[in-house]
């Protein structure tokens, strides 16, 4: 396979419904980027060609044309199996990484059981002026440290990111959201305190109020900050 037959197949796989519904939710991608896969293809389509010698090629140059490519290269990314080498991948796709869908769903398995080695990467990105790279290292503090490794030191590295970028703000709040759900009392400060943006605050309420896991009472107490 080269890029063309893969381009071509991408096309053969296009849902012009899907597409438009693309283009509404991920306003910072060009809509004559967007194709219009579905994610369950592409996934299916990144198992089929993890660890030929195309996707080895198709990795070792990020500057795709189509939203789906990045999204293609994410999951491929997702798959690698070898610490070192899948951190390698990432810091090359980052900062062509341009929207909230390629860059949550760039998931990594091989992240679980390389905490120790990851926390510096991740000290490195939060410190990026790509909006995108800080939005990536905050979703992995938010999918990696909040449970057992948790320290009160990470949410503080989110808190002192400032910003007006929508999608940024958005995920810091998801993160504090998802940390009121496993680390309420070491947080709650945050709100208490009103240590985030009036923006992010209220939006970080917002989803609380949304949350399954976050029991009533707790979401009376936060609607009242």
């Amino acid at each position: 396979m080269d890029r063309s037959q893969l381009v071509k197949r991408l096309f053969e796989l296009q849902d012009n419904d899907y597409r438009q519904m693309q283009i509404r939710t991920i306003p910072s991608v060009d809509e004559d980027a967007i194709i219009g896969v579905r994610t369950p293809d592409l996934r299916a389509m990144a198992k089929e060609l993890n660890g030929t010698e195309f996707a080895g090629e198709f990795l070792s140059d990020p500057s795709h044309q189509y939203f789906e490519e990045n999204q293609l290269h994410a999951f491929l990314i997702s798959l690698d199996k070898d610490f070192d080498s899948c951190i390698g991948r990432i810091q090359s796709f980052l900062p062509y990484v341009d929207n909230w869908a390629t860059c949550d769903q760039m998931i990594p398995k091989v992240f679980r059981k390389n905490h120790d080695k990851l926390l510096k990467h991740v000290k490195i990105w939060i410190k990026s002026r790509n909006i995108y790279t800080v939005r990536f290292a905050i979703k992995v503090l938010m999918d990696h440290f909040l449970d057992e490794d948790y320290d009160d030191r990470y949410p503080e590295m989110v808190a002192r990111v400032k910003t007006n970028e929508y999608y940024l703000q958005m995920m810091i709040a998801w993160y504090f959201a998802t940390a009121l759900t496993k680390q309420y009392d070491s947080v709650l400060a945050y709100m208490e305190e009103k240590r985030l943006s009036p923006t992010i605050h209220k939006m970080t309420v917002r989803k609380c109020c949304d949350s399954f896991r976050i029991p009533d009472e707790h979401k009376k107490y936060l609607r009242s900050l």
